[in-house]
Parts: structure tokens; sequence; C-alpha cells
């Protein structure tokens, strides 16, 4: 049970390039805490000093986050509201800040998201890539060996499929891209919000063109997004384990609809053609 007189940590989304985007409530709410952990302090006394406000800043970082969660529940125990900020967009979205959301939860403490930015889904709403369905994987490993194998297996995911990526990383990437997803869509977002901002469209090899022919591509933080793989037809799923998983569902007494609709959900298809073998093998064809 949460402590009525203890304070609240606020995780307060931040701007990921254009000052703009910092919501009126966050610029509130940063001038108001006793406390901001931030990222890189650094980074983050140049917003404070943008806003012309001066609250107390440590740092909470990937090395010293499990370190710091004493140290703010002994703020919040005594009343005090603190805020979490990254660098950029949203706390704990491949950011610092789990463990501490973790912990604080676990102990009953309040938590307050203060919502804005985030980098993947300012890329999703402008790619023109389906976004009803979307993985995002965050950075994906930086041996090539490591990366190639989370992409194999993420290769038949029929969901758009969302990463970030770095600069210095981004070419060895799309050859990786290239190998295991072949022509497959893909959009490239870099320097979200800032002056050049650019949508890079194609696939894998026409996006390393572009990179080799403009190496000013290259630069900046990046969000990468691939097409999810095409919906899988019947044809293509059925299975003697398909077969047996729709029998069985049958010979427990679940409906044909129940039965397609199970089907569809473990093995891909639509739900019409899972219907129609499903009939089928209740009538016994």
């Amino acid at each position: 049970m949460s402590d009525a007189s203890a304070g609240s940590l606020y995780v307060v989304a931040t701007p990921i390039g254009n000052l703009e985007d910092l919501s009126p409530r966050a610029a509130r709410v940063l001038g108001e805490v006793a406390l901001v952990a931030a990222e890189d302090t650094r980074h983050t006394s140049r917003l404070l000093r943008h806003l012309g406000i001066a609250p107390a800043v440590v740092s909470l970082h990937e090395h010293n986050e499990a370190g710091r969660v004493e140290h703010i529940d002994a703020r919040l125990a005594a009343g005090e509201d603190v805020a979490l900020v990254s660098d950029a967009g949203t706390p704990l979205i491949s950011d610092p800040g789990f463990v501490l959301v973790r912990e604080l939860r676990a102990r009953g403490r309040r938590v307050v998201p203060v919502p804005g930015a985030c980098a993947l889904v300012a890329a999703l709403s402008a790619a023109g890539l389906a976004t009803d369905r979307f993985l995002f994987n965050g950075f994906l490993p930086a041996k090539g060996g490591a990366r190639r194998a989370r992409l194999e297996a993420l290769v038949e995911r029929e969901e758009s499929l969302v990463f970030y990526e770095s600069p210095h990383r981004i070419e060895a990437t799309l050859a990786d891209l290239s190998t295991v997803f072949g022509k497959r869509r893909l959009v490239l977002a870099r320097e979200l919000t800032k002056t050049f901002e650019t949508f890079l469209d194609g696939s894998a090899d026409e996006l390393i063109a572009r990179l080799e022919a403009d190496p000013d591509q290259a630069r900046g933080e990046f969000v990468v997004m691939v097409e999810g793989a095409a919906l899988r037809e019947v044809g293509e799923t059925v299975t003697l384990e398909a077969e047996a998983l729709l029998a069985s569902l049958l010979a427990e007494g679940v409906g044909v609809k129940q039965a397609a609709s199970a089907a569809a959900r473990l093995l891909g298809g639509t739900k019409k053609t899972w219907y129609a073998r499903a009939q089928q093998l209740k009538d016994g064809d």
C-alpha cells in the first residue's frame, strides 16, 4: 500500500531533437520536482537552463542505476517528488530506468508517466508501414553473428519490425538485413525532428547504395523499420501438426469457429480459410 505522504516519481519524456516538443506539463513537472535523475547530467542541464529552472540533478545511467534506488526511494519517503529523464525521448524505451521503476513500484511508491516524444512512435507514424501491429526490438546486437541470428529469428514475423541503430553500425546492419530479409521493404528514419530529418525507403541493398552515394545520410541516430512478412496462406501453413491441432480441438468439443480462430492465431493464415478446413475435418473429409 502506498504512503500518501510520500513523493512521486515522474517518468518524463523529453524532446528527441526539437525543443518545442516538450509538453507544458513536462516543463511544469521539471520545474516543481526536488530532484531530476538524468541519464547524462550535462545533457539534461542544458535543457533545464533552456527552461530557466534549476532543480537538483543526479546521474542515473546503466552503470549506476541499481545503486541509485535507495537514494531516490529515500527522497520519495521524505515527501519529495523526483523526475526521471533520459537524454532524449521516453525513459525506459531502450534507455535507463527499468530497474528504478520496477523497484519503486514493488515498494508501493507512486510512479507517474508524463508522456511525450518517443522516436519509435514518431518514426512509425510517418513511415507508411503497417502500424496496427509492430514489434519493437530496441538495439540489435553489436556483433554480426549475434545480429544475424536475431534477425533470422524475426524473419517470419508478420508485424512491422522496429529497431534502433547507431551511425557507426548502420551499414553493417543494412548488409545483414539484405542477407536475411532480401528485397523486403525497409524505411530508415534519421535525425527525427531535427533540421536534417530524413526518411529513406527501399530494399536494404537500395538503402546501402543511397548511403554510399551520400555519406551524410549515414549520420545521426536511426530508427530502422522493416515491413512484416506476407501473411501465410493456409496452403503454406497446413502441416501434419496443424491438422493434428485442428483435429484435437474438434475432438475436445471446441466449435469449428473457435478452432479456426485458434489455428489462425497460432499458425497464421485467415480465420475464413481455417474455418473451411476445420469444417472439412468435422465432416470427415
